[in-house]
């Protein structure tokens, strides 16, 4: 059961998140009043400019800090849980590195399907899966949560120096690509390619429900799990599918955002003082998009004296907290 504090912390959120969402709808160089808003949702002028940059680049970007923000939350907590470690994540167990490679490949092979938008996603949600199946098949192998962190970053590594190779053999405009998709962003998004990323969005999210009460029996250990009736095999397939699906989309979109996925569940564990995931869920979509979109914020409103790429933004904020989180645990 959660805690009435608890419990108002939520319903905080829940008041904070579209209060923060409108502040960063009308955040940015160009001011912009409420009625060219209301314009561009239900009387669109493609000849007014202010209609256009809300429709075409505010709200498509609202939209996506809420996805990422929220999607890579959600798959931290699944790995946290699966792994009972609070230091793993998508992006430190080396899943996001897949979805990098493949993408790599995908900007820098030159073959037209790979370089269209439907094959950059397969490649980021296939690159995603495959090393979430490869962390699968060594948590099998290896006991200790430590050393299958050392593997995940040691896969990232090997990535990396494929990454290094495929970049050396690129045209300039490939590597330029590629480079800017490195650095995370939220605004590569159109507003026509919403409407996939939330199909996809909202089938990992769906899917977490139907895991919400495996999840609330691992937490109590594997071998508590498994007296309990729960087939370990087949729920961790899940969890690396859905995880694989909602890291793999955000990469492929907004290109690899660190720490997001690793800080937030923690985040939440402290606020809600819970172990019951339906709750730690909610708490991961509100304060994940909170965090994103915040960080986003702060872009927006540096952007006139210096640009920072998102994916450093959210390292300096939540490196800091993870190293926090470790000294809490060795105290």
């Amino acid at each position: 059961m959660i805690q009435t504090k608890s419990k108002l912390v939520l319903y905080l959120l829940l008041i904070l998140v579209p209060i923060v969402s409108v502040f960063h709808l009308f955040s940015g160089e160009i001011s912009i009043d409420f009625s060219d808003f209301y314009r561009a949702l239900f009387d669109f002028d493609k000849t007014n400019t202010n209609q256009i940059i809300f429709r075409e680049f505010r709200i498509p970007r609202l939209l996506m800090g809420i996805i990422a923000g929220s999607g890579l939350s959600i798959a931290g907590l699944l790995m946290q849980t699966m792994f009972n470690n609070p230091l793993a994540g998508p992006y430190i167990l080396g899943i996001n590195s897949g979805s990098s490679l493949f993408v790599a490949f995908s900007i820098m092979s030159g073959i037209p399907f790979f370089i269209s938008d439907f094959g950059t996603i397969s490649s980021a949600l296939i690159g995603a899966f495959i090393f979430g199946l490869i962390i699968l098949a060594f948590s099998y192998i290896v006991k200790s949560h430590v050393s299958l962190l050392l593997i995940g970053i040691m896969l990232g590594s090997f990535t990396s120096a494929f990454v290094s190779i495929l970049q050396s053999m690129s045209n300039p405009s490939e590597l330029k690509l590629f480079t800017m998709w490195g650095m995370g962003s939220l605004q590569q998004v159109t507003l026509t390619q919403i409407p996939i990323i939330l199909v996809f969005f909202i089938l990992g999210i769906i899917s977490c429900i139907f895991v919400i009460k495996p999840l609330n029996v691992l937490v109590l250990g594997e071998n508590q799990a498994m007296m309990l009736g729960i087939h370990l095999k087949y729920v961790r397939l899940i969890l690396i599918s859905i995880t694989a699906i909602l890291t793999g989309l955000i990469t492929a979109f907004c290109g690899p955002i660190a720490f997001v996925g690793l800080a937030v569940p923690n985040m939440v564990k402290l606020l809600l003082k819970t172990q019951s995931h339906g709750f730690l869920m909610v708490g991961c979509l509100l304060v994940g998009s909170l965090f994103l979109l915040v960080c986003d914020i702060l872009i927006q409103l540096l952007e006139t004296s210096v640009h920072i790429p998102i994916n450093a933004l959210t390292s300096l904020i939540g490196a800091p907290f993870v190293i926090l989180i470790v000294l809490k645990r060795l105290a």
